[in-house]
């Protein structure tokens, strides 16, 4: 009877590898001086669908940062993420302004 919940429970953990994979997003990301600010120089940013409060692994040009979903956003067509002051700075992209970035 043991081995059952061994079975499930690898399972789920396998499950959840090929989910986290699926979540996985490549676009464009800009940032905005506008909208909801974080809590304590928290880095946030805005998503269109993902749940708010989660938090969104983004990459860059080696650096990745860990940022909370408090805003909707954004709406420009290409683009798949909107992030705040402190995340653009924190990814270096604050000169580009608009830059291409991976989303976990």
């Amino acid at each position: 009877m043991r081995a059952k919940p061994t079975l499930l429970l690898g399972l789920v953990t396998s499950s959840l590898a090929v989910m986290s994979v699926a979540n996985a997003e490549s676009g464009l990301a800009s940032y905005y001086r506008y909208g909801k600010a974080g809590r304590g120089g928290e880095l946030t940013c805005a998503h269109r669908t993902r749940p708010f409060g989660s938090v969104l692994k983004v990459s860059h040009s080696g650096r990745t940062i860990q940022c909370r979903v408090n805003d909707r956003g954004p709406f420009i067509r290409g683009r798949i993420v909107d992030l705040s002051v402190p995340a653009a700075r924190a990814l270096g992209m604050m000169s580009a302004g608009v830059v291409r970035v991976s989303v976990e």
